[in-house]
């Protein structure tokens, strides 16, 4: 039995990257990295826990440039993965950097996928998605939620 009633060249850049970072440790995560492979796209995954929002930053964009889905050389590339990252962060913060300032601390998973957007209108070049899934809270297990980011830029 498959996950998706969609086919797979339907699912877009964005959905797969948000469930490629909610699926991690479950078993439809091989058919996401599937579909993702098929469609050529780009992707990584990766994890980070901090209390520093500088170091969640870096996390994600050293994973980019060492999985070379960005080019490290290219201010274009580098910066669209910034706001990309950055608009995540946001999602997952509700808007506000406040982490270790006010002793809050996360526990992420990430994927980052570059590819092309799919959709009615003829987008040009190719667009990267970040996604970040875990936890935020106070830094003491069991005083932390759920919480869920999602960042969208054009190459």
């Amino acid at each position: 039995m498959t996950m998706m009633s969609e086919s797979p060249s339907s699912l877009p850049i964005g959905k797969l990257s948000i469930l490629l970072a909610v699926l991690q440790g479950h078993s439809w995560k091989e058919e996401i990295e599937q579909q993702l492979t098929d469609q050529g796209y780009r992707y990584t995954i990766g994890r980070v826990g901090a209390m520093d929002i500088t170091k969640v930053v870096v996390a994600m964009e050293t994973a980019a440039k060492n999985n070379h889905i960005i080019d490290s050389q290219s201010y274009r590339e580098v910066h669209a993965m910034y706001h990309a990252i950055i608009e995540a962060i946001q999602g997952l913060g509700r808007g506000v950097f406040q982490f270790g300032d006010i002793l809050r601390t996360v526990g992420l998973t990430f994927a980052i996928v570059r590819g092309k957007m799919e959709g009615a209108v003829a987008h040009e070049g190719e667009w990267i998605a970040v996604s970040v899934y875990g936890t935020i809270g106070a830094p003491k297990k069991g005083f932390e939620h759920e919480a869920i980011g999602f960042g969208f830029n054009h190459i």
